[in-house]
């Protein structure tokens, strides 16, 4: 039997899917499970010890290119768009959110992505835990903190001058300071002296590497935060617009949120930082900082 599930996301997006995929894999423990995702998540797929074939897939754009499946997996979106291009494979049965043609519960815009996809799978009969996030990863390296500025977004982006003091000041106190980031992000922050910009030169894989040894993750509401969450990493989370209650941490762990709820704009696709973000001060952040994670080494 092959399982297909989609989740043509981008990292955070499969990161907070690896509950319902363990869910399927409970379930059907012996059979084939492919995920249609981005090729770069691939490791990080395996990882989760769900997925057998990762399945190259980027967005709802294209179709895809793969042989009718026993059961296909809706775990991108509430239809019909995503529902459709599974329904193109001729899937002999399906799990997804009501939609046309489509049996399955309703669509909640105001739960967490973990617990909206194993509710999901609940209603088909197939229990997930919604905080079964925890990945293995072997770190080539520890103790570092890693400042990541960019966010897919600039209503998620905290300032980067605002990063760059933050940086500078754990330099100050003796940490090894990583900027993270794609090669566009590297100009998010003029790192200060002693910080080193690794942005652009690292693939997911890397990355992944480096969060999970990291002492302290500083960054905002993207990917990165996810892979804290992952790996157990103590982070300090800079929401806006967004609220954590929706994609913030899910288990309880070293993970401090800064959130100004009643300052939020709300717009998730603005160009500029939210005001709920703006509200939050560099002394906050290093407080948060002093509390979050364990005390660096001492030399």
């Amino acid at each position: 039997m092959t399982i297909l599930a989609l989740r043509a996301l981008g990292l955070g997006d499969l990161l907070v899917a690896v509950p319902a995929l363990r869910g399927l894999r409970r379930a059907f423990p012996g059979e084939r499970i492919v995920l249609a995702t981005a090729p770069e998540l691939a490791r990080l797929a395996h990882a989760s010890g769900a997925v057998d074939e990762v399945l190259p897939a980027r967005g709802l754009a294209d179709p895809l290119s793969f042989p009718p499946p026993e059961l296909a997996v809706n775990l991108h979106g509430s239809g019909p768009e995503s529902h459709r291009l599974l329904d193109a494979l001729a899937p002999r049965a399906r799990i997804g959110f009501r939609s046309a043609g489509w049996p399955g519960p309703d669509w909640d815009d105001g739960e967490h992505e973990a617990d909206r996809w194993c509710r999901l799978l609940d209603w088909h009969g197939i229990p997930a835990d919604p905080t079964d996030l925890l990945l293995p990863w072997d770190p080539p390296e520890r103790g570092h903190v890693i400042v990541h500025p960019g966010a897919q977004y600039g209503c998620r982006r905290w300032p980067p001058d605002r990063y760059a003091q933050v940086a500078a000041a754990l330099v100050a106190e003796g940490d090894r300071v990583l900027v993270t980031g794609s090669a566009a992000e590297a100009a998010l922050v003029a790192a200060p002296p002693g910080a080193e910009v690794v942005a652009g030169k690292t693939d997911v894989a890397e990355l992944a590497g480096l969060v999970a040894g990291a002492r302290l993750v500083i960054c905002g509401d993207t990917g990165v935060a996810h892979l804290a969450t992952a790996f157990g990493t103590p982070s300090v989370l800079l929401f806006g617009p967004v609220s954590p209650r929706l994609w913030g941490p899910r288990t309880d762990g070293p993970h401090t949120v800064l959130w100004r709820s009643g300052l939020v704009r709300g717009d998730r696709w603005a160009s500029d930082p939210d005001p709920a973000l703006l509200a939050i001060t560099v002394p906050d952040v290093l407080a948060a900082c002093a509390t979050a994670a364990p005390s660096r080494e001492v030399r």
